[in-house]
């Protein structure tokens, strides 16, 4: 059985297509189970759920928790041996989950795959990262990995030399749409809900690998994704909620006597990247 986790915020505008493309996967798995966890939308998302989608189990928060603690709330409630994470900005094509399962099933030492992510017009969305580090951190803020962005060393966190015709193991997909075996969850526990918004799926990811499961992308199954819709709502909110996970990020993993050292250096200069990028979107509006 498959259980659909989808964390919806004012999604009026995407949800019915995306509810449309999953129950179509009812041709397969007619079991499918669908949760979708409303962050208390402003809109009309729940209204059209409850009207269009009778079997869809629909969670109501009375405040917006934040993705992490969202999705964590969706598998509770789970029942599948396997967990879609899906946004509410994404459509399945038809026939997409079969591969996916068929993956798992086959080698169990995978803890989950990712498939090819489509933008509305087709193209292919690069969805694909590794861990990011320090040196990482350094190409970024030095604009380096913008200058060369397909260099082997200042393009590594963004992969953006990833070759997305071939099925292979990865470090960091993005959740918007990933399948995860259950057990994984069980294993490792469900999204650190400290990481509030942004950096849960990469912290996620690097629990998975660390205690011993591999991670696959799979090209052969497609799904389109308008990458964005509820973060665009309030973007410069969001700079600095990415930019604030990954300094947490980096504490979290960052065991070493000297981080409390390399903090001094880190906060301000992801603070200042944050700023210089607010501003540049504010500048463009």
């Amino acid at each position: 059985m498959v259980s659909v986790i989808i964390v919806s915020w004012n999604s009026e505008q995407e949800i019915i297509s995306c509810l449309d493309s999953i129950v179509k996967q009812k041709a397969n798995y007619p079991e499918l189970e669908i949760i979708l966890v409303d962050n208390n939308s402003q809109d009309k998302t729940k209204e059209l759920v409850k009207k269009e989608f009778g079997e869809v189990v629909l969670i109501s928060n009375r405040k917006n928790l934040g993705y992490a603690r969202a999705n964590n709330q969706g598998l509770n409630q789970a029942r599948g041996e396997y967990i879609l994470l899906v946004n509410p900005d994404v459509v399945l094509t038809d026939n997409f989950l079969a591969p996916l399962v068929e993956l798992l099933e086959k080698n169990k030492e995978v803890g989950a795959v990712a498939p090819k992510l489509l933008n509305p017009d087709l193209s292919v969305q690069k969805s694909i990262r590794s861990f990011p580090d320090y040196q990482i951190l350094l190409w970024e803020i030095s604009g380096l990995a913008k200058l060369m962005p397909y260099h082997k060393v200042f393009g590594k966190w963004r992969l953006t030399y990833f070759n997305y015709d071939i099925e292979q193991e990865i470090e960091q997909p993005m959740t918007s749409c990933l399948l995860v075996r259950k057990s994984v969850f069980d294993a490792i526990g469900y999204f650190d809900e400290r990481f509030e918004m942004f950096f849960n799926d990469v912290d996620l990811c690097k629990r998975m690998i660390s205690a011993g499961w591999k991670i696959y992308y799979w090209p052969h199954s497609f799904a389109i994704h308008n990458r964005g819709t509820s973060t665009r709502k309030v973007r410069n909110r969001m700079i600095f909620s990415m930019h604030k996970s990954l300094y947490h990020y980096f504490e979290k993993y960052d065991k070493s006597a000297w981080f409390g050292f390399k903090r001094l250096f880190i906060y301000p200069v992801l603070l200042f990247s944050a700023i210089l990028r607010a501003l540049g979107v504010s500048l463009i509006k």
